[in-house]
């Protein structure tokens, strides 16, 4: 066995004053774990949406009706509380699950050789966004779940995703200058996808803080807007998008684009679809909570997807000479010094 190293004094002070260097120093991921550490804090920034809409969803969203205490008297959810208080409880919990997830892409960023400083940037972009929507989701609690808090603290988990998204791609790519793939032309009609994108997420958020499922199961107040109306608009944003992706998928195969942005192109027209049909079984079926959750999930998904293809108009190699690969040793006998002999 590899003996542990024991601490110096300098060291545990080293390591009381910046722990990140002080680990980075010691420490070198290997490109695949950045990787990995990258996707599970974007996993948990969708896992944190998806439960969030569970707590709202079953009425549960004052099932702590305080905060930051479950209680006046508990910092946990109590017996007397029921489902619901462990439900809006264990979805607090899941925060702290998501800050260590992020804290795991900071350290394995930071500890990456050589330093690569924008993706150490984008981990402390996520934790800073992370700690706003926790407090912002303390003032939801605060004001009784008032319905632009709620949808203020969903279009913030919106912007963790997309934080998220993009270090994601980061790990997989060096630090050259981005170079585009396609034309000007194709880059403002992605451009104009992603804007119609976020527009339609914002309006569902309207949608939602308009329609009946309030969070709790006693009478909070909603937006003032006809339900039916704005439910509309957000359909007619939805094929507004629809086609642009499908125009843009064309447009792609007559530029003769590389395959990974077809791909990736494809990938989010699929899952239009799908969140498509979920949104009209849903609309027709009274909201059912289970496709409304579902539904919730798809909007993380369509929300990656669009950005993954504005990813992928350009390509970033890896800085400096890339490595070249050694030959296969030579048998002893048939090297020429074996048969020369030394001189």
């Amino acid at each position: 066995m590899v003996p542990v190293p024991k601490l110096t004094p300098a060291d545990a002070t080293a390591a009381l004053r910046n722990p990140l260097a002080f680990i980075a120093a010691r420490w070198t991921p290997a490109p695949r774990t950045v990787r990995r550490a990258a996707l599970a804090a974007l996993v948990m920034a969708v896992v944190i949406v998806v439960t969030g809409g569970a707590v709202r969803l079953t009425g549960s969203g004052l099932g702590c009706p305080t905060w930051p205490k479950c209680t006046d008297d508990s910092l946990t959810a109590t017996s007397e509380m029921g489902v619901h208080g462990v439900i809006e409880f264990g979805n607090r919990m899941l925060t702290y699950v998501l800050c260590a997830a992020v804290g795991w892409a900071i350290i394995a960023a930071r500890s990456t050789k050589p330093h690569r400083r924008d993706l150490t940037r984008l981990g402390w972009a996520q934790f800073w966004v992370v700690m706003g929507n926790a407090v912002l989701g303390g003032i939801v609690v605060l004001v009784g779940l008032n319905p632009y808090t709620v949808a203020a603290h969903f279009l913030l988990s919106s912007a963790l995703i997309a934080v998220a998204t993009v270090m994601w791609q980061r790990t997989r790519e060096g630090d050259e200058a981005p170079r585009p793939l396609v034309g000007k032309v194709v880059q403002q009609l992605v451009w104009v996808l992603v804007g119609a994108t976020a527009l339609l997420i914002a309006v569902g958020t309207v949608v939602t803080g308009a329609g009946p499922h309030a969070g709790d199961s006693s009478e909070v107040p909603r937006m003032d807007v006809p339900w039916e109306d704005v439910t509309k608009l957000h359909a007619v944003l939805a094929w507004i998008v629809v086609t642009l992706t499908f125009a843009l998928w064309f447009v792609l195969k007559a530029v003769d684009a590389p395959k990974a942005t077809l791909a990736r192109t494809r990938e989010l027209f699929l899952i239009l679809l799908a969140q498509g049909a979920i949104g009209y079984v849903q609309y027709f079926t009274d909201l059912p909570e289970v496709l409304v959750g579902a539904h919730m999930f798809g909007s993380c998904l369509v929300w990656i997807g669009t950005l993954r293809v504005l990813l992928a108009l350009r390509e970033r190699p890896e800085s400096g000479v890339a490595e070249v690969p050694v030959p296969a040793a030579q048998p002893y006998e048939a090297t020429s010094a074996s048969i020369a002999g030394p001189r």
